[in-house]
């Protein structure tokens, strides 16, 4: 009689690996709009309304310059409509400050939250893009990726950032590159609306713009940053 085989004996069938769904994956992920690596596509931390938040918007590369007067008159339109919203879901978002440089914007705002931020910045980015591309007769994706933004959290944060964003375009002037500021401030910039510098200032004409920014409400860029001191005209940003 066959020896009967024990289930011990019987041969096991191999194991597959089993891959569940979802979980890092190499080369996974959204891919930047452009040639190089932009902001890192991660979940972004919460926004207290108490805190301004700077941001910056890069554009594609091959693009004409942002600073010439037809340009610089299509967004001021631009900041002008989009400066205070409240949004479908009531939450609130101001532009209180900018600065147009040959490729790239920086903003500050306010913003009640983290989505009142992305929607109003989503919003005022798709108005800018449809303006420059009736401007400049051509279709498709006008900024390289999404934004890059940093949270003010101190008075001197605050006041190191109005500096940047008011005297970027004078930095860059002042190191040669393709810039230039023949004024005292950059027009190019929020600066003929701020009312911060130790200097009185005075700007023909701007009385006939309607004014492209909003007034601030926190207490960090309406007060706080002030008892740091107030701007100089001839003031520089230490970085940039």
């Amino acid at each position: 009689m066959p020896r009967r085989r024990t289930r011990s004996s019987l041969p096991k069938q191999a194991e597959l690996p089993f891959r569940r769904r979802g979980g890092a994956r190499r080369g996974a992920g959204r891919k930047p709009k452009g040639s190089q690596p932009g902001v890192a596509h991660t979940a972004r931390t919460a926004l207290p309304a108490r805190h301004p938040v700077h941001v910056t918007v890069k554009l594609r590369q091959g693009l004409p310059r942002l600073r010439q007067p037809r340009e610089r008159a299509v967004l001021l339109a631009a900041f002008a409509v989009a400066k205070q919203s409240a949004g479908r879901t009531g939450k609130a978002f101001r532009l209180t400050h900018f600065a147009i440089l040959n490729d790239h914007l920086h903003l500050i705002a306010e913003a009640q939250d983290r989505e009142a931020l992305a929607r109003a910045v989503q919003g005022l980015l798709i108005r800018i893009a449809r303006a420059l591309n009736k401007l400049w007769q051509r279709h498709g994706s006008l900024f390289a990726d999404r934004y890059h933004d940093r949270a003010l959290t101190t008075p001197r944060a605050v006041r190191n950032a109005l500096c940047y964003v008011l005297a970027n375009g004078k930095k860059h002037a002042a190191e040669g590159r393709a810039v230039v500021v023949p004024q005292a401030i950059d027009v190019y910039t929020s600066a003929p609306w701020f009312d911060g510098f130790v200097e009185a200032i005075t700007v023909r004409g701007i009385a006939a713009l309607p004014p492209p920014v909003a007034a601030p409400r926190t207490w960090l860029l309406a007060i706080g940053w002030r008892r740091r001191g107030l701007l100089s005209v001839h003031e520089l940003p230490n970085t940039g």
